[in-house]
């Protein structure tokens, strides 16, 4: 998913260059605005004697622009004499562990206004990392579905109206793109977020894990093909019984007292995950919880802190583990075909998320989110990954952190 503006990573800019408002972040900002990947490119757009308020409005207004663009496109870290964007970052990453047969499959979800951005300058860069890599790069987008946006409110719910008195849609959050990725044909698909990169000299880690995340998803999808394909031909009671406790020791669902080998079917016969979780240090996001299902079993799923009502907020804080999305996808079924993946959502799981415009607050009613309630009816593992393999960039500040530097 790469179709998210970078509002909110420059809120405080905006407060600043639109309000006056001046924090330490500013101060931190401007104090090493050489160390960020783009500050000499930002040099090269001021005047030697810029104020703190013309170097901050080069940033997010005319200038670098960063304000309107989506993180893909943002500079990220710096290489002596290169400079590459977080979207450069996914093209290395995905030729360390991505590649069949040489080829490595990209696909991005974009908005479209900035399509033509994103295509401008993968053209420029592709075949550097082609010959760097020895691979090829098959890489596709797609745009969210605008049918699925939603109407802004301000925080006291009144619409949220633009500079211009018209109404702001929003696109309605990640679970709209459940659909782009049920139109992907692939065996294995791994889904992150586009700020969830790191340099070069910090990628082990997350090479490995990835791999190791591929190898288990690959291990628990033959075992759950092979207990599938025994049901249907006629398993004995005894092999039955070993089915289910297999289901509940391994693919992590809980069955309710009086389970039927129909059941147990229909929870092998869907799509598989794998999931890495990290530690919960105080991150933002969602982490994982058990979630009753509504044939009595409880299985795994991803929980946001929007799902949860106020008067369990103590679990979600609480919880040892958060999730980074750091995704494994096995999309097809036993016999080759494809799951439709549309079928395996839980339509009744959509929150409200407060998000911002031009430093302005608003609330947002958006869709089931695609790892959350898009995926509620898909067989969950989770797998605890190390700290080392999230490195996510929420606010401009975060790229100083020694992982971006």
């Amino acid at each position: 998913p790469a179709s998210g503006a970078a509002t909110r990573m420059f809120k405080s800019l905006f407060e600043f260059v639109n309000e006056g408002k001046r924090g330490a972040d500013i101060d931190k900002l401007i104090e090493n605005v050489d160390k960020f990947a783009f500050g000499k490119k930002l040099r090269e757009l001021l005047p030697a004697d810029a104020t703190d308020e013309q170097t901050v409005a080069a940033i997010i207004k005319e200038g670098l622009a960063y304000g309107s663009k989506p993180k893909g496109l943002i500079l990220f870290h710096s290489y002596g004499d290169e400079a590459r964007t977080a979207i450069e970052e996914h093209l290395v990453e995905g030729a360390q562990y991505a590649a069949c047969d040489g080829k490595v499959a990209i696909h991005f979800t974009v908005s479209p206004e900035h399509i033509e951005g994103f295509r401008s300058l993968l053209e420029g860069v592709v075949a550097k990392y082609e010959e760097r890599f020895g691979v090829k790069y098959d890489i596709s987008f797609s745009v969210q579905k605008s049918s699925t946006d939603t109407v802004a409110v301000n925080p006291d719910n009144t619409p949220f109206r633009n500079d211009d008195g018209t109404l702001l849609f929003r696109p309605a959050g990640h679970g709209a793109l459940i659909a782009n990725l049920d139109e992907i044909v692939a065996d294995v698909i791994f889904i992150k977020n586009i700020d969830n990169v790191t340099t070069d000299a910090r990628r082990g880690a997350t090479v490995l894990y990835k791999k190791a995340l591929a190898g288990l998803l690959v291990e628990i999808q033959e075992r759950a093909f092979g207990a599938l394909k025994e049901l249907r031909e006629g398993a004995s009671a005894m092999r039955t019984a070993e089915i289910a406790q297999m289901i509940e020791e391994e693919l992590c669902t809980k069955l309710p007292d009086e389970w039927t080998p129909e059941l147990l079917i229909e929870l092998l016969d869907r799509p598989i995950r794998v999931c890495g979780m990290v530690r919960n240090d105080g991150e933002p996001g969602g982490g994982p919880f058990w979630v009753e299902g509504k044939r009595g079993e409880c299985a795994l799923q991803i929980a946001e802190s929007s799902q949860i009502s106020p008067e369990d907020a103590p679990m979600m804080s609480g919880a040892t583990h958060f999730n980074p999305v750091d995704l494994v996808c096995a999309p097809a079924r036993y016999d080759g075909t494809k799951f439709d993946l549309t079928k395996y959502t839980d339509p009744a799981t959509g929150f409200i998320s407060s998000k911002s415009k031009d430093g302005r607050e608003l609330r947002a009613q958006e869709l089931p989110g695609l790892w959350n309630g898009a995926m509620a009816d898909w067989t969950t593992i989770f797998v605890d990954v190390p700290l080392a393999t999230f490195s996510p960039v929420k606010v401009v500040n975060d790229l100083l952190r020694p992982e971006h530097q």
